[in-house]
Protein backbone atom coordinates (compact mmCIF):
# COMPACT_ATOMS: atom_id res chain seq x y z
CA UNK A 1 0.00 0.00 0.00
CA UNK A 2 2.85 2.55 1.00
CA UNK A 3 4.29 2.29 -2.72
CA UNK A 4 0.88 3.90 -4.48
CA UNK A 5 -0.10 5.95 -1.15
CA UNK A 6 3.14 7.88 -1.13
CA UNK A 7 2.28 9.00 -4.53
CA UNK A 8 -1.34 9.48 -4.69
CA UNK A 9 -2.58 12.40 -6.68
CA UNK A 10 -5.92 14.11 -6.07
CA UNK A 11 -6.96 13.63 -9.04
CA UNK A 12 -7.52 9.70 -8.54
CA UNK A 13 -10.08 9.67 -6.03
CA UNK A 14 -12.60 10.98 -7.89
CA UNK A 15 -11.80 7.72 -10.80
CA UNK A 16 -10.61 4.83 -7.85
CA UNK A 17 -14.37 5.88 -6.35
CA UNK A 18 -16.28 5.32 -9.37
CA UNK A 19 -14.23 2.16 -10.26
CA UNK A 20 -14.93 1.00 -7.04
CA UNK A 21 -18.52 1.30 -6.97
CA UNK A 22 -18.71 0.40 -10.53
CA UNK A 23 -17.08 -3.03 -10.06
CA UNK A 24 -18.99 -3.51 -6.86
CA UNK A 25 -21.76 -3.11 -9.22
CA UNK A 26 -20.47 -6.58 -10.61
CA UNK A 27 -18.50 -8.00 -7.83
CA UNK A 28 -21.19 -8.00 -5.56
CA UNK A 29 -24.20 -10.11 -7.05
CA UNK A 30 -21.52 -12.40 -8.95
CA UNK A 31 -19.92 -13.27 -5.49
CA UNK A 32 -23.38 -14.20 -3.85
CA UNK A 33 -24.02 -16.44 -7.42
CA UNK A 34 -20.25 -18.20 -6.96
CA UNK A 35 -21.14 -18.82 -3.25
CA UNK A 36 -24.52 -20.75 -4.50
CA UNK A 37 -21.71 -22.90 -7.15
CA UNK A 38 -19.72 -23.71 -3.96
CA UNK A 39 -22.78 -25.02 -2.50
CA UNK A 40 -22.65 -22.25 0.51
CA UNK A 41 -24.99 -19.62 1.79
CA UNK A 42 -25.11 -15.97 -0.65
CA UNK A 43 -23.31 -14.19 2.38
CA UNK A 44 -20.59 -16.14 2.46
CA UNK A 45 -20.16 -14.87 -1.06
CA UNK A 46 -20.13 -11.21 -0.01
CA UNK A 47 -17.85 -12.23 2.73
CA UNK A 48 -15.28 -13.13 -0.09
CA UNK A 49 -15.79 -9.65 -1.59
CA UNK A 50 -14.85 -7.91 1.72
CA UNK A 51 -12.34 -9.17 3.80
CA UNK A 52 -10.03 -10.82 1.04
CA UNK A 53 -10.41 -7.29 -0.85
CA UNK A 54 -9.28 -5.70 1.73
CA UNK A 55 -6.24 -7.63 2.80
CA UNK A 56 -5.18 -7.19 -0.70
CA UNK A 57 -5.46 -3.73 -0.81
CA UNK A 58 -2.97 -3.76 1.80
CA UNK A 59 -0.46 -5.91 0.84
CA UNK A 60 -0.76 -6.63 -3.06
CA UNK A 61 1.06 -5.62 -5.49
CA UNK A 62 -1.32 -4.84 -8.57
CA UNK A 63 -3.16 -1.52 -9.17
CA UNK A 64 -6.36 -2.15 -10.39
CA UNK A 65 -6.60 -6.41 -9.07
CA UNK A 66 -10.02 -7.27 -7.92
CA UNK A 67 -9.92 -9.92 -5.16
CA UNK A 68 -13.13 -11.86 -4.08
CA UNK A 69 -14.01 -15.71 -6.03
CA UNK A 70 -14.12 -16.82 -9.24
CA UNK A 71 -16.23 -18.96 -10.82
CA UNK A 72 -13.01 -21.85 -11.07
CA UNK A 73 -12.25 -21.41 -7.52
CA UNK A 74 -15.97 -21.70 -6.46
CA UNK A 75 -16.29 -24.94 -8.63
CA UNK A 76 -13.32 -26.56 -7.39
CA UNK A 77 -14.28 -25.63 -3.66
CA UNK A 78 -17.74 -27.30 -4.22
CA UNK A 79 -16.33 -30.52 -5.18
CA UNK A 80 -14.13 -30.45 -2.20
CA UNK A 81 -17.20 -29.48 0.27
CA UNK A 82 -19.07 -32.37 -1.20
CA UNK A 83 -16.54 -34.80 -0.57
CA UNK A 84 -15.54 -33.68 3.17
CA UNK A 85 -19.88 -32.71 4.19
CA UNK A 86 -21.32 -35.74 1.34
CA UNK A 87 -24.83 -34.52 3.46
CA UNK A 88 -24.86 -30.88 2.93
CA UNK A 89 -25.16 -30.22 7.00
CA UNK A 90 -25.49 -26.06 6.62
CA UNK A 91 -23.63 -25.66 9.51
CA UNK A 92 -21.06 -28.22 8.40
CA UNK A 93 -20.23 -26.96 5.26
CA UNK A 94 -19.30 -23.31 6.93
CA UNK A 95 -16.96 -24.59 9.29
CA UNK A 96 -15.48 -26.68 6.36
CA UNK A 97 -15.29 -23.50 3.73
CA UNK A 98 -13.55 -21.54 6.42
CA UNK A 99 -11.03 -24.23 7.33
CA UNK A 100 -10.93 -24.80 3.16
CA UNK A 101 -9.86 -20.85 3.16
CA UNK A 102 -7.44 -20.85 5.53
CA UNK A 103 -5.71 -24.05 4.70
CA UNK A 104 -5.48 -22.09 0.94
CA UNK A 105 -4.16 -19.18 2.56
CA UNK A 106 -1.41 -20.93 4.67
CA UNK A 107 -0.38 -23.06 1.62
CA UNK A 108 -0.09 -19.45 -0.17
CA UNK A 109 2.04 -17.97 2.58
CA UNK A 110 4.33 -21.36 2.31
CA UNK A 111 4.84 -20.96 -0.97
CA UNK A 112 5.80 -16.87 -0.49
CA UNK A 113 8.26 -17.98 1.97
CA UNK A 114 9.67 -20.23 -0.06
CA UNK A 115 9.78 -18.15 -3.28
CA UNK A 116 7.68 -20.66 -5.38
CA UNK A 117 6.08 -17.87 -7.46
CA UNK A 118 7.51 -19.13 -10.72
CA UNK A 119 4.94 -22.01 -10.16
CA UNK A 120 2.82 -19.45 -12.17
CA UNK A 121 4.02 -20.76 -15.51
CA UNK A 122 3.73 -24.39 -14.57
CA UNK A 123 0.42 -24.61 -16.27
CA UNK A 124 0.81 -24.63 -20.21
CA UNK A 125 -1.75 -21.93 -21.85
CA UNK A 126 -3.10 -24.77 -23.98
CA UNK A 127 -3.94 -26.92 -20.51
CA UNK A 128 -5.42 -23.65 -18.74
CA UNK A 129 -7.68 -23.32 -21.87
CA UNK A 130 -8.64 -27.04 -21.62
CA UNK A 131 -9.31 -27.04 -17.91
CA UNK A 132 -11.02 -23.53 -18.16
CA UNK A 133 -13.32 -25.00 -20.61
CA UNK A 134 -14.27 -27.81 -18.66
CA UNK A 135 -14.90 -25.94 -15.58
CA UNK A 136 -17.11 -23.81 -17.57
CA UNK A 137 -19.46 -26.74 -18.88
CA UNK A 138 -19.45 -28.46 -15.59
CA UNK A 139 -20.89 -25.09 -13.65
CA UNK A 140 -23.30 -24.44 -16.68
CA UNK A 141 -24.74 -28.23 -15.90
CA UNK A 142 -24.94 -27.64 -12.40
CA UNK A 143 -27.23 -24.38 -12.70
CA UNK A 144 -29.40 -25.27 -15.23
CA UNK A 145 -31.91 -27.24 -12.82
CA UNK A 146 -31.55 -24.12 -10.77
CA UNK A 147 -32.81 -22.41 -13.83
CA UNK A 148 -35.90 -24.92 -14.51
CA UNK A 149 -36.57 -25.71 -10.64
CA UNK A 150 -36.05 -29.23 -10.47
CA UNK A 151 -33.75 -30.99 -8.14
CA UNK A 152 -32.24 -34.07 -7.91
CA UNK A 153 -29.07 -35.69 -6.26
CA UNK A 154 -25.93 -34.82 -7.63
CA UNK A 155 -23.17 -36.34 -8.96
CA UNK A 156 -20.70 -36.44 -11.75
CA UNK A 157 -20.79 -35.00 -14.75
CA UNK A 158 -22.74 -37.57 -16.83
CA UNK A 159 -24.44 -38.40 -14.30
CA UNK A 160 -25.70 -35.03 -13.89
CA UNK A 161 -26.85 -35.26 -17.44
CA UNK A 162 -28.59 -37.93 -17.37
CA UNK A 163 -30.42 -37.17 -13.80
CA UNK A 164 -31.67 -33.80 -15.57
CA UNK A 165 -32.73 -35.25 -18.92
CA UNK A 166 -35.48 -37.53 -16.79
CA UNK A 167 -36.24 -34.83 -14.97
CA UNK A 168 -37.13 -32.33 -17.52
CA UNK A 169 -40.74 -33.00 -17.04
CA UNK A 170 -40.68 -31.66 -13.98
CA UNK A 171 -40.08 -28.38 -14.88
CA UNK A 172 -41.45 -25.55 -13.10
CA UNK A 173 -42.88 -22.94 -15.55
CA UNK A 174 -42.68 -19.87 -13.38
CA UNK A 175 -39.14 -20.79 -12.38
CA UNK A 176 -37.98 -21.45 -15.79
CA UNK A 177 -40.08 -17.53 -16.94
CA UNK A 178 -37.57 -16.07 -14.20
CA UNK A 179 -34.33 -17.71 -15.39
CA UNK A 180 -34.70 -17.43 -19.33
CA UNK A 181 -35.81 -13.25 -18.91
CA UNK A 182 -32.80 -13.34 -16.51
CA UNK A 183 -30.78 -14.50 -19.41
CA UNK A 184 -32.52 -12.08 -21.77
CA UNK A 185 -31.66 -9.10 -19.48
CA UNK A 186 -27.78 -10.14 -19.02
CA UNK A 187 -27.10 -11.06 -22.65
CA UNK A 188 -28.76 -7.99 -23.93
CA UNK A 189 -27.01 -5.60 -21.82
CA UNK A 190 -23.63 -7.63 -22.31
CA UNK A 191 -24.23 -7.28 -26.47
CA UNK A 192 -26.05 -3.88 -26.36
CA UNK A 193 -24.70 -1.81 -23.50
CA UNK A 194 -21.12 -3.62 -22.27
CA UNK A 195 -20.40 -0.93 -19.60
CA UNK A 196 -23.61 -1.23 -17.86
CA UNK A 197 -23.39 -3.16 -14.66
CA UNK A 198 -25.28 -6.10 -15.71
CA UNK A 199 -25.42 -8.32 -12.57
CA UNK A 200 -26.23 -5.50 -10.84
CA UNK A 201 -29.88 -4.86 -12.92
CA UNK A 202 -30.71 -8.59 -13.06
CA UNK A 203 -30.51 -9.13 -9.40
CA UNK A 204 -32.42 -5.65 -9.10
CA UNK A 205 -35.05 -7.09 -11.31
CA UNK A 206 -35.18 -10.56 -10.12
CA UNK A 207 -35.69 -9.12 -6.31
CA UNK A 208 -38.38 -6.41 -7.75
CA UNK A 209 -40.35 -9.09 -9.59
CA UNK A 210 -40.16 -11.74 -6.73
CA UNK A 211 -41.76 -9.06 -4.97
CA UNK A 212 -44.42 -7.32 -7.09
CA UNK A 213 -45.83 -11.01 -8.14
CA UNK A 214 -44.87 -12.93 -5.12
CA UNK A 215 -43.16 -15.30 -6.73
CA UNK A 216 -42.36 -17.60 -4.35
CA UNK A 217 -46.11 -18.60 -4.02
CA UNK A 218 -46.10 -19.30 -7.34
CA UNK A 219 -43.17 -22.05 -6.79
CA UNK A 220 -40.33 -19.95 -7.69
CA UNK A 221 -37.01 -20.67 -5.03
CA UNK A 222 -35.79 -17.11 -3.72
CA UNK A 223 -32.44 -16.77 -1.63
CA UNK A 224 -34.31 -16.79 1.59
CA UNK A 225 -33.17 -15.54 4.77
CA UNK A 226 -29.53 -13.16 4.91
CA UNK A 227 -27.91 -12.92 8.26
CA UNK A 228 -27.24 -9.18 8.62
CA UNK A 229 -24.16 -7.81 9.58
CA UNK A 230 -20.85 -8.52 9.65
CA UNK A 231 -19.22 -11.66 9.72
CA UNK A 232 -18.63 -13.26 12.52
CA UNK A 233 -15.44 -14.89 13.81
CA UNK A 234 -15.16 -18.53 12.53
CA UNK A 235 -12.35 -21.17 13.92
CA UNK A 236 -11.20 -23.26 11.64
CA UNK A 237 -11.45 -27.80 12.13
CA UNK A 238 -8.33 -29.13 12.11
CA UNK A 239 -9.77 -32.37 12.08
CA UNK A 240 -10.68 -31.58 8.55
CA UNK A 241 -7.05 -30.86 7.14
CA UNK A 242 -5.99 -34.44 6.65
CA UNK A 243 -9.06 -34.72 4.31
CA UNK A 244 -8.90 -31.05 2.49
CA UNK A 245 -5.04 -30.54 2.01
CA UNK A 246 -4.76 -32.12 -1.30
CA UNK A 247 -7.96 -29.98 -2.84
CA UNK A 248 -6.61 -26.84 -0.70
CA UNK A 249 -3.02 -27.21 -3.19
CA UNK A 250 -5.27 -27.40 -5.96
CA UNK A 251 -7.61 -24.36 -5.00
CA UNK A 252 -4.33 -22.32 -4.54
CA UNK A 253 -2.25 -23.36 -7.84
CA UNK A 254 -5.77 -22.04 -9.37
CA UNK A 255 -6.08 -18.97 -7.23
CA UNK A 256 -2.92 -17.92 -8.15
CA UNK A 257 -2.36 -18.79 -11.59
CA UNK A 258 -5.56 -16.72 -12.03
CA UNK A 259 -4.29 -13.71 -10.07
CA UNK A 260 -1.11 -13.36 -11.31
CA UNK A 261 -2.81 -14.07 -14.69
CA UNK A 262 -4.99 -11.04 -14.35
CA UNK A 263 -2.68 -8.17 -12.34
CA UNK A 264 -0.04 -9.34 -15.48
CA UNK A 265 -3.06 -8.90 -17.76
CA UNK A 266 -4.41 -4.89 -16.80
CA UNK A 267 -1.01 -3.89 -15.70
CA UNK A 268 -1.12 -0.47 -16.52
CA UNK A 269 1.91 1.96 -18.51
CA UNK A 270 4.11 3.30 -15.83
CA UNK A 271 2.74 1.29 -12.80
CA UNK A 272 5.09 -1.32 -11.27
CA UNK A 273 5.21 -5.15 -12.43
CA UNK A 274 2.88 -7.33 -10.05
CA UNK A 275 6.17 -9.38 -8.16
CA UNK A 276 5.01 -12.90 -8.05
CA UNK A 277 5.98 -13.94 -4.57
CA UNK A 278 4.47 -11.28 -2.73
CA UNK A 279 0.99 -11.64 -5.00
CA UNK A 280 1.11 -15.01 -2.98
CA UNK A 281 1.90 -13.29 0.36
CA UNK A 282 -1.10 -11.26 -0.32
CA UNK A 283 -3.46 -13.52 -1.28
CA UNK A 284 -2.47 -16.41 1.06
CA UNK A 285 -3.23 -13.90 4.19
CA UNK A 286 -6.42 -12.90 2.05
CA UNK A 287 -7.33 -16.22 2.52
CA UNK A 288 -6.18 -16.96 6.03
CA UNK A 289 -8.13 -13.94 7.23
CA UNK A 290 -11.01 -14.10 5.21
CA UNK A 291 -11.18 -17.51 6.54
CA UNK A 292 -11.40 -16.94 9.60
CA UNK A 293 -14.19 -14.50 9.06
CA UNK A 294 -16.37 -17.18 7.44
CA UNK A 295 -15.23 -16.70 3.67
CA UNK A 296 -14.56 -19.36 0.79
CA UNK A 297 -11.12 -19.77 -0.96
CA UNK A 298 -10.33 -16.44 -2.93
CA UNK A 299 -8.60 -14.83 -5.66
CA UNK A 300 -8.16 -12.36 -8.43
CA UNK A 301 -10.54 -12.71 -11.19
CA UNK A 302 -10.16 -11.45 -14.79
CA UNK A 303 -13.88 -10.30 -15.25
CA UNK A 304 -13.98 -8.13 -12.18
CA UNK A 305 -10.40 -6.78 -12.70
CA UNK A 306 -10.76 -5.78 -16.79
CA UNK A 307 -14.23 -3.76 -15.25
CA UNK A 308 -12.27 -2.48 -12.72
CA UNK A 309 -9.19 -1.15 -14.86
CA UNK A 310 -11.71 -0.13 -17.52
CA UNK A 311 -14.02 2.25 -14.60
CA UNK A 312 -10.72 4.10 -14.25
CA UNK A 313 -9.35 2.41 -11.10
CA UNK A 314 -5.68 4.21 -10.30
CA UNK A 315 -5.01 2.34 -7.35
CA UNK A 316 -6.54 -0.53 -4.49
CA UNK A 317 -8.69 2.62 -3.04
CA UNK A 318 -10.55 1.10 -5.79
CA UNK A 319 -10.76 -1.95 -4.04
CA UNK A 320 -11.54 -0.91 -0.55
CA UNK A 321 -14.52 0.95 -2.66
CA UNK A 322 -15.64 -2.52 -3.66
CA UNK A 323 -15.38 -4.26 -0.30
CA UNK A 324 -17.42 -1.21 1.50
CA UNK A 325 -20.45 -1.66 -1.15
CA UNK A 326 -20.20 -5.40 0.04
CA UNK A 327 -20.45 -4.36 3.79
CA UNK A 328 -23.03 -1.88 2.75
CA UNK A 329 -25.19 -4.77 1.41
CA UNK A 330 -24.54 -7.07 4.67
CA UNK A 331 -25.62 -4.25 6.55
CA UNK A 332 -28.50 -2.83 5.33
CA UNK A 333 -29.18 -4.51 1.60
CA UNK A 334 -29.79 -8.56 3.49
CA UNK A 335 -33.28 -8.51 4.10
CA UNK A 336 -34.25 -7.46 0.37
CA UNK A 337 -31.50 -9.55 -0.86
CA UNK A 338 -33.56 -12.53 0.42
CA UNK A 339 -36.32 -11.96 -1.80
CA UNK A 340 -34.14 -12.59 -4.99
CA UNK A 341 -34.83 -15.85 -7.30
CA UNK A 342 -32.54 -18.11 -6.90
CA UNK A 343 -32.72 -18.61 -10.95
CA UNK A 344 -31.65 -15.05 -11.22
CA UNK A 345 -28.27 -16.00 -9.58
CA UNK A 346 -27.93 -19.34 -12.06
CA UNK A 347 -28.74 -16.89 -14.68
CA UNK A 348 -26.14 -14.69 -13.69
CA UNK A 349 -23.33 -17.71 -13.16
CA UNK A 350 -24.55 -19.27 -16.52
CA UNK A 351 -23.56 -16.19 -18.97
CA UNK A 352 -20.55 -15.64 -16.73
CA UNK A 353 -19.28 -19.34 -16.96
CA UNK A 354 -19.83 -19.75 -20.73
CA UNK A 355 -17.47 -17.18 -20.84
CA UNK A 356 -14.77 -19.86 -19.78
CA UNK A 357 -15.43 -21.79 -22.82
CA UNK A 358 -13.79 -20.37 -25.59
CA UNK A 359 -14.09 -22.87 -29.01
CA UNK A 360 -12.04 -20.02 -31.02
CA UNK A 361 -9.14 -20.78 -28.39
CA UNK A 362 -8.86 -24.45 -29.33
CA UNK A 363 -9.37 -23.62 -33.02
CA UNK A 364 -6.19 -21.50 -32.31
CA UNK A 365 -4.00 -24.02 -30.77
CA UNK A 366 -4.73 -26.53 -33.29
CA UNK A 367 -4.04 -24.17 -35.92
CA UNK A 368 -0.83 -23.76 -34.33
CA UNK A 369 0.14 -27.03 -32.90
CA UNK A 370 -1.41 -30.52 -32.77
CA UNK A 371 0.11 -31.92 -29.89
CA UNK A 372 -0.84 -29.44 -27.75
CA UNK A 373 -4.51 -28.57 -28.76
CA UNK A 374 -4.10 -32.74 -27.56
CA UNK A 375 -3.40 -31.39 -24.09
CA UNK A 376 -5.87 -29.03 -23.71
CA UNK A 377 -8.61 -32.11 -25.05
CA UNK A 378 -7.04 -33.93 -22.21
CA UNK A 379 -7.46 -31.54 -19.82
CA UNK A 380 -11.07 -30.68 -20.78
CA UNK A 381 -11.71 -34.28 -20.44
CA UNK A 382 -10.18 -34.76 -17.17
CA UNK A 383 -12.22 -32.18 -15.72
CA UNK A 384 -15.57 -33.30 -16.91
CA UNK A 385 -14.82 -37.59 -16.90
CA UNK A 386 -13.20 -37.12 -13.96
CA UNK A 387 -14.09 -34.37 -12.12
CA UNK A 388 -12.96 -30.77 -11.17
CA UNK A 389 -10.65 -31.97 -8.13
CA UNK A 390 -9.04 -34.80 -10.59
CA UNK A 391 -9.55 -32.66 -13.27
CA UNK A 392 -7.06 -30.30 -12.10
CA UNK A 393 -4.12 -33.09 -11.41
CA UNK A 394 -4.85 -33.61 -14.97
CA UNK A 395 -4.13 -30.51 -16.06
CA UNK A 396 -1.02 -30.09 -14.31
CA UNK A 397 0.25 -33.98 -15.35
CA UNK A 398 -0.97 -32.73 -19.17
CA UNK A 399 1.77 -29.59 -18.46
CA UNK A 400 4.44 -31.44 -16.85
CA UNK A 401 4.09 -33.72 -19.71
CA UNK A 402 4.21 -31.10 -22.63
CA UNK A 403 7.12 -29.70 -21.58
CA UNK A 404 9.07 -33.23 -21.25
CA UNK A 405 7.72 -34.07 -24.18
CA UNK A 406 9.07 -30.48 -25.53
CA UNK A 407 12.57 -31.11 -23.48
CA UNK A 408 12.68 -34.82 -25.25
CA UNK A 409 11.69 -33.87 -28.75
CA UNK A 410 14.43 -30.88 -29.99
CA UNK A 411 14.65 -29.36 -33.18
CA UNK A 412 17.40 -30.16 -35.50
CA UNK A 413 18.17 -27.53 -38.56
CA UNK A 414 20.28 -28.01 -41.39
CA UNK A 415 21.29 -25.19 -42.42
CA UNK A 416 22.46 -22.97 -45.77
CA UNK A 417 23.60 -19.52 -46.79
CA UNK A 418 21.52 -16.95 -47.89
CA UNK A 419 23.02 -16.03 -50.68
CA UNK A 420 24.90 -12.44 -50.79
CA UNK A 421 25.30 -12.70 -46.71
CA UNK A 422 26.76 -14.24 -43.57
CA UNK A 423 23.21 -15.18 -42.51
CA UNK A 424 23.15 -19.08 -42.23
CA UNK A 425 19.08 -20.31 -41.54
CA UNK A 426 17.32 -23.55 -41.57
CA UNK A 427 16.80 -24.75 -44.88
CA UNK A 428 13.70 -24.61 -46.25
CA UNK A 429 10.81 -25.16 -49.66
CA UNK A 430 10.65 -20.87 -49.04
CA UNK A 431 14.18 -20.15 -49.40
CA UNK A 432 15.10 -22.88 -52.26
CA UNK A 433 18.18 -20.26 -53.17
CA UNK A 434 20.03 -20.56 -50.12
CA UNK A 435 23.57 -22.19 -50.49
CA UNK A 436 24.96 -25.02 -49.45
CA UNK A 437 28.57 -26.06 -49.57
CA UNK A 438 29.59 -29.81 -51.08
CA UNK A 439 31.65 -31.39 -48.74
CA UNK A 440 30.37 -29.68 -45.50
CA UNK A 441 26.80 -30.67 -43.49
CA UNK A 442 25.96 -27.89 -41.38
CA UNK A 443 23.19 -28.26 -38.52
CA UNK A 444 21.64 -26.74 -36.18
CA UNK A 445 20.42 -28.17 -32.44
CA UNK A 446 18.12 -25.87 -30.10
CA UNK A 447 17.11 -26.22 -26.34
CA UNK A 448 19.19 -27.89 -23.73
CA UNK A 449 20.83 -30.82 -24.55
CA UNK A 450 20.68 -33.58 -21.96
CA UNK A 451 20.49 -37.60 -21.54
CA UNK A 452 16.57 -37.84 -22.47
CA UNK A 453 17.17 -35.73 -25.48
CA UNK A 454 20.56 -36.57 -27.21
CA UNK A 455 19.82 -39.64 -28.14
CA UNK A 456 16.88 -38.58 -30.28
CA UNK A 457 19.40 -35.86 -32.06
CA UNK A 458 21.69 -38.59 -32.92
CA UNK A 459 18.76 -40.26 -34.56
CA UNK A 460 17.89 -37.09 -36.65
CA UNK A 461 21.44 -36.75 -37.03
CA UNK A 462 22.56 -39.66 -38.56
CA UNK A 463 20.03 -40.30 -41.58
CA UNK A 464 21.11 -36.69 -42.52
CA UNK A 465 25.32 -37.73 -42.13
CA UNK A 466 24.27 -40.94 -44.43
CA UNK A 467 22.48 -39.13 -46.94
CA UNK A 468 25.14 -36.26 -47.76
CA UNK A 469 28.38 -38.28 -47.45
CA UNK A 470 30.29 -34.74 -45.93
CA UNK A 471 34.10 -34.85 -45.14
CA UNK A 472 33.19 -32.31 -42.30
CA UNK A 473 29.75 -32.03 -39.90
CA UNK A 474 29.39 -28.31 -38.68
CA UNK A 475 27.36 -28.64 -35.36
CA UNK A 476 26.09 -24.83 -34.92
CA UNK A 477 25.08 -24.65 -30.94
CA UNK A 478 24.05 -20.81 -31.10
CA UNK A 479 20.89 -22.29 -29.75
CA UNK A 480 21.85 -24.50 -26.82
CA UNK A 481 21.74 -23.15 -23.66
CA UNK A 482 23.54 -26.66 -21.82
CA UNK A 483 25.25 -29.21 -22.66
CA UNK A 484 24.63 -32.01 -19.95
CA UNK A 485 27.21 -34.77 -19.06
CA UNK A 486 25.25 -37.63 -20.60
CA UNK A 487 24.61 -35.48 -23.40
CA UNK A 488 28.44 -34.36 -24.05
CA UNK A 489 29.29 -38.16 -23.42
CA UNK A 490 27.32 -39.29 -26.26
CA UNK A 491 28.69 -36.51 -28.24
CA UNK A 492 32.22 -37.63 -27.86
CA UNK A 493 31.05 -41.34 -28.96
CA UNK A 494 29.88 -39.92 -31.74
CA UNK A 495 32.80 -38.25 -32.85
CA UNK A 496 34.45 -41.39 -32.80
CA UNK A 497 31.93 -42.88 -35.20
CA UNK A 498 32.39 -39.91 -37.25
CA UNK A 499 36.31 -40.20 -37.59
CA UNK A 500 35.57 -43.84 -37.94
CA UNK A 501 34.43 -43.10 -40.93
CA UNK A 502 36.84 -40.25 -42.40
CA UNK A 503 34.48 -37.73 -41.09
CA UNK A 504 35.73 -34.89 -38.95
CA UNK A 505 33.03 -32.86 -36.23
CA UNK A 506 33.28 -29.33 -35.85
CA UNK A 507 31.96 -26.98 -32.55
CA UNK A 508 30.82 -23.53 -33.67
CA UNK A 509 29.03 -20.75 -31.27
CA UNK A 510 29.38 -22.45 -27.78
CA UNK A 511 28.06 -20.42 -25.13
CA UNK A 512 31.19 -19.70 -22.45
CA UNK A 513 29.54 -22.58 -20.05
CA UNK A 514 29.11 -25.25 -22.86
CA UNK A 515 32.65 -24.30 -23.99
CA UNK A 516 34.10 -24.78 -20.68
CA UNK A 517 32.70 -28.13 -20.12
CA UNK A 518 33.45 -29.17 -23.80
CA UNK A 519 37.18 -28.21 -23.09
CA UNK A 520 37.51 -30.13 -19.48
CA UNK A 521 36.08 -33.74 -21.22
CA UNK A 522 38.09 -35.71 -23.77
CA UNK A 523 36.27 -34.18 -26.92
CA UNK A 524 38.33 -30.83 -25.99
CA UNK A 525 40.93 -32.60 -26.48
CA UNK A 526 40.18 -34.40 -29.41
CA UNK A 527 39.07 -31.53 -31.33
CA UNK A 528 41.75 -29.05 -29.83
CA UNK A 529 41.22 -25.01 -30.70
CA UNK A 530 41.21 -26.23 -34.86
CA UNK A 531 37.97 -27.53 -34.67
CA UNK A 532 36.68 -24.89 -32.30
CA UNK A 533 35.07 -21.79 -34.21
CA UNK A 534 33.48 -18.16 -32.97
CA UNK A 535 30.63 -18.67 -35.47
CA UNK A 536 29.72 -20.59 -38.93
CA UNK A 537 30.81 -17.81 -41.29
CA UNK A 538 34.90 -18.58 -39.97
CA UNK A 539 33.95 -22.55 -40.27
CA UNK A 540 33.05 -22.29 -43.75
CA UNK A 541 36.18 -19.90 -44.66
CA UNK A 542 38.02 -22.57 -42.89
CA UNK A 543 36.69 -25.25 -44.73
CA UNK A 544 37.16 -23.42 -48.13
CA UNK A 545 41.11 -23.54 -46.57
Amino acid sequence: MLDWLRGYQKGWLRLDLVAGLTTAAVVVPKAMAYATIAGLPVEVGLYTAFVPMVIYALLGTSRPLSVSTTTTLAILTGAQLALVVPGGDPTALLTASATLAVLVGVMLILASILRLGVVASFISEPVLTGFKAGVGLVIVLDQVPKLLGIHFDKGGFVQNLLALVQHLPETSFPTLAVGVTMLVVLVGIERLAPRAPAPLVAVALGIAASWLFALQSQGVATVGHIPQGLPSFALPNLDLIAQLWPGALGIALMSFTESIASARAFAGRGEPRPQPNRELLATGLGNLVGGLFGAMPGGGGTSQTAVNRLAGARTQVAGLVTAAAAVATLMLLAPLMGLMPMATLAAVVIVYSIGLIQPAEFVAILRIRRMEFLWALAAFAGVVLLGTLKGIVVAIIASLVAISYQAAHPRLYVLGRKPGTDVFRPRSDEHPEDETVPGLLMVRPEGRIFFANAQRIGEQLWPLIDAAEPRVVVMDFSAVIDIEYSALKMLTEGEERLRERGIQLWLVALNPEALGMVQRSTLGETLGRERLFFNPRTAVEHFHA
